[in-house]
């Protein structure tokens, strides 16, 4: 095997030779992370109507979601800024380390706030393992063969969503749904251990000052755009009160908060979020297609179980196979998507196709019925998973290629940040409009009992699927009803949110793919593929490198034409 060093041009910090047995090695520690993220996200959602209805937290259940998605936002902009300024590798440990111990904590909950607290820390570090593992990726791979990447990616997320759900039903049903937190443990143990010998990336000093008022303004912008969206599941109230002076403060703070970041940003020597990315139409246009797919579809994706649960009467492990259909979906979409980018070098008609496949599938989902055919059910969560899988890692591809490569950390994480966001709000909102509709149709159905004849723990805020079955009729179709009735209809409120991205995905200018690795292009790596070599250039004299940079190979050919430079240059890229 080739060194995986080489002396550099200026005689400074030895350069990573990125041999293909490096990047598959590197990858695999990333694939190792990514499955400890991707296996959380799934297997709370079979074991969540258990984890509320235990802990009396059924009509604040958003908050289990919420949390974890605000943490995420919150550190994704510092994970990005971090690891352009001063390398992966070491925020890289930080994330895992911080998401196994919260994984700990979670299991160990005794009260519903303390679940949403441990589940807000496991944010801190998931967001570190998103974002980063598709920075690196896009470090160690060019833009043009990162299709190939794609594939194990959309596999590995398509076997976590798989798996997740059977092990939080079996868990729930078996030893206890504390292990679906616990099961966390070993696995960050050795995705620690994996990328402490594997991981060898640069790291750097910056002489830059930290965006520290950027980063106040946004954790303040960030939370309360979230708990207004957020009022009404955590007041207790129906509807905004607007003569409520905390409400009236929170909206103030976060208008405030939103305009000063603005001004900092434009200001800070290094700022966390540089605006100057929003000129980049490619950037702009996806990002955007990522705030509306959050709001649209993940939202409504977490409470799929809980339908499952309380209105088909299917058991908490059969309602992760249930699910099966639509990461078959993803898995089937993602992977041939990314192998076609790779052929054909084009990307655009992707998302495009995949969004419209999305909102036909989020139609046929509002004719959900409690005693509809599984086999039905499952067509239509194909559908969605299929349309799914054709966007999520295109417009992060269409991002990464489109900037410059010494800004791919920040660009990286901008736009999940923004897709972050979209989905805290729209399960903030989903979650309102669901329990709202939720409580109203379950004071019908127990409003005609006598005081005190409900059965036991037949209450609102403790309802099981193992309470509803056991309920007696007609109370037991009543409850069904009125799980089905709140949530079908709540799809019809997420179709506009698909339809913008759709049209937006519209104006989405394709770049030609990047035939350079992000670390090549910043003079920290040199490419050797057996008989060919890519001679990084020398960093300037600031560590910064050159946007410019000419990779010279063993033939002499070169190239210093970055995609991301064409286009933020307003020059048009075919």
């Amino acid at each position: 095997m080739a060194s995986t060093t080489a002396a550099p041009p200026d005689g400074g910090t030895p350069l990573v030779v990125l041999t293909p047995r490096t990047v598959w090695v590197i990858f695999g520690a990333l694939l190792a992370s990514m499955f400890l993220s991707s296996l959380d996200q799934s297997i709370v959602g079979t074991a969540m109507p258990t984890i509320v209805g235990e802990l009396h937290g059924v009509e604040h259940q958003g908050w289990v979601i919420t949390a974890y998605i605000l943490a995420i936002a919150i550190v994704m902009p510092l994970y990005g800024k971090f690891g352009d300024l001063w390398g992966r590798r070491w925020p890289f440990l930080v994330a895992i380390g911080l998401f196994t111990v919260a994984s700990a904590g979670a299991g160990f909950a005794q009260s519903f706030p303390e679940l949403v607290a441990w589940r807000g820390v496991q944010g801190l570090g998931g967001g570190g393992l998103m974002i980063l593992s598709q920075a690196i990726i896009a470090d160690i791979v060019p833009a043009k063969d990162r299709g190939k990447y794609m594939g194990p990616m959309g596999a590995l997320f398509g076997i976590a969503a798989v798996i997740g759900p059977l092990l939080g039903g079996w868990f729930t049903e078996g030893p206890g749904w504390r292990w679906a937190f616990w099961i966390n443990v070993p696995i960050g143990v050795a995705a620690f251990a994996v990328a402490w010998v594997a991981l060898r990336l640069p790291t750097h000093r910056s002489g830059r000052r930290i965006d520290v008022a950027g980063i106040v303004l946004m954790v303040v912008a960030t939370s309360g755009i979230v708990l207004v969206t957020s009022w009404e599941s955590l007041t207790g109230s129906r509807g905004y009160d607007w003569s409520d002076p905390w409400l009236l403060a929170l909206v103030t703070a976060v208008v405030v908060s939103v305009a000063l970041f603005v001004v900092v940003e434009n200001r800070a020597e290094e700022p966390l979020l540089p605006l100057h990315l929003f000129k980049n139409r490619t950037f702009t246009i996806a990002t955007l297609i990522g705030l509306v797919l959050g709001m649209g579809m993940f939202s409504a994706l977490a409470f799929l179980p809980t339908f499952l649960q309380m209105s088909t009467g299917a058991g908490v492990t059969e309602s992760g196979f249930l699910l099966l259909p639509m990461m078959a979906g993803v898995m089937l979409t993602a992977i041939g998507s990314g192998i076609a980018i790779t052929k054909t070098g084009r990307y655009k008609v992707f998302p495009v196709v995949g969004l419209a496949i999305t909102a036909a599938g989020m139609v046929w989902l509002t004719r959900i019925t409690g005693d509809m055919s599984m086999w039905l059910f499952g067509a239509m969560i194909f559908v969605l998973g299929a349309g799914m899988g054709l966007v999520m890692q295109t417009i992060v591809l269409a991002v990464q290629n489109a900037v410059d490569p010494h800004e791919l950390g920040t660009a990286t994480s901008a736009n999940n940040f923004f897709r972050e966001i979209g989905a805290a709000v729209g399960t903030a909102l989903f979650s309102t409009i669901f329990t709202s509709r939720l409580a109203d149709n379950l004071d019908g159905v127990f409003a005609g009992l006598p005081a005190g004849s409900a059965p036991a723990g037949a209450e609102g805020s403790s309802l099981t699927p193992e309470v509803v079955e056991q309920l007696p009729e007609p109370l037991h179709t009543g409850v069904v009803d009125a799980f089905t009735d709140a949530l079908a209809p709540a799809f019809w409120y997420l179709l506009p949110l698909v339809l913008v991205g759709f049209v937006l995905a519209l104006f989405l200018r394709e770049v030609k793919l990047s035939d350079v690795a992000g670390m090549v292009a910043r003079g920290e790596a040199v490419a050797d593929h057996g008989d060919l070599v890519e001679d990084a250039p020398a960093p300037a004299a600031d560590g910064a490198g050159s946007p410019d940079a000419v990779v010279v190979t063993a033939s002499g050919a070169g190239t210093g034409d970055h995609p991301g430079d064409r286009e933020r240059d307003g020059a048009p890229v075919s």
